[in-house]
């Protein structure tokens, strides 16, 4: 059975990773399985070039030290690392979630999604890990290889899990849209959630043919859904849409060739993920 993996660290995003997971768990009638990777961020004590700058004795004394010190930091991340697994395991319980398993892993998250890929049906990760920049309002550079590299759907999870009532769909018109749809309407992930169906910029005869047959599509399969087209900056758009329409998830695609596909895949993913201070889906 595929599960949902959870993706943890030290972060403040934690326990929103987790309810968001225990969230999709019921949805998808699916186990979850917490993953803390312990990454490659402490690297080797040991200087690089230590020629000239020591006596032999003291220069080999010092290696000793260092190597010693390494061990010590690798037991202690270990061990950190499976107490932040206890506590998020248990938080999944509390949620509701009969089954839970955890797994540490060693090397980078994106990695690790990657290693795990034939057994996930859904990635959940926070929107800034443990080393983001806080002041700077830098996503997690974990966060962005995930949703570049993962195969399957990512749910980025905010600072504060919310029920999800009412979601937001982006749609360019483009193939990757509709597949979008499809694979919204093959999952009980958003079954039965209100839904708006949103085309930013200056719509086709084409492209709203394509929405109008996607809007068709989601109603046949029983989604409240209503269409909206909007001209101006994907980014301002749909964060002004988000606000003002109380909308609880963002969804859009990974792919596509409109200016809503750089927000996601372009050089800085991304201004909307930033600015929403609510959850985002993004389906390849």
């Amino acid at each position: 059975m595929t599960k949902i993996i959870a993706c943890i660290d030290g972060s403040a995003y934690g326990a929103s990773v987790c309810d968001h997971a225990a969230w999709a768990a019921q949805r998808l009638v699916a186990p979850v399985e917490v993953v803390h990777a312990l990454g490659r961020r402490d690297t080797s004590s040991a200087p690089f070039d230590l020629s000239g700058s020591l006596e032999f004795g003291g220069r080999e004394a010092l290696i000793g030290e260092l190597a010693e010190l390494d061990r010590q930091k690798a037991k202690l991340a270990t061990t950190r690392g499976h107490h932040i697994l206890a506590e998020a395991v248990a938080r999944l319980r509390s949620d509701g979630v009969g089954e839970v398993t955890e797994k540490l892993r060693h090397g980078d998250v994106a990695d690790t999604i990657t290693d795990l890929d034939a057994e996930t049906r859904l990635v959940v990760i926070g929107k800034r890990g443990e080393a983001a920049d806080f002041a700077k309002g830098h996503l997690g550079s974990n966060l962005e290889r995930v949703v570049r590299s993962a195969t399957r759907p990512v749910l980025i999870a905010a600072r504060a899990f919310r029920p999800v009532e009412r979601a937001l769909i982006c749609f360019d018109g483009s193939p990757s849209s509709e597949r979008l749809i499809s694979k919204l309407t093959r999952s009980p992930l958003l079954s039965g959630t209100q839904c708006k169906l949103l085309l930013v910029g200056e719509a086709s005869e084409h492209a709203q043919c394509r929405l109008r047959a996607a809007e068709q599509i989601l109603k046949t399969c029983g989604f409240p859904v209503t269409v909206l087209i909007e001209d101006g900056e994907p980014d301002e758009v749909i964060a002004s849409r988000v606000k003002a329409d109380g909308i609880d998830l963002l969804v859009m695609g990974a792919y596509g060739h409109s200016r809503i596909r750089h927000l996601i895949v372009g050089s800085t993913t991304t201004a909307l993920i930033q600015s929403c201070a609510i959850p985002v889906l993004v389906i390849r």
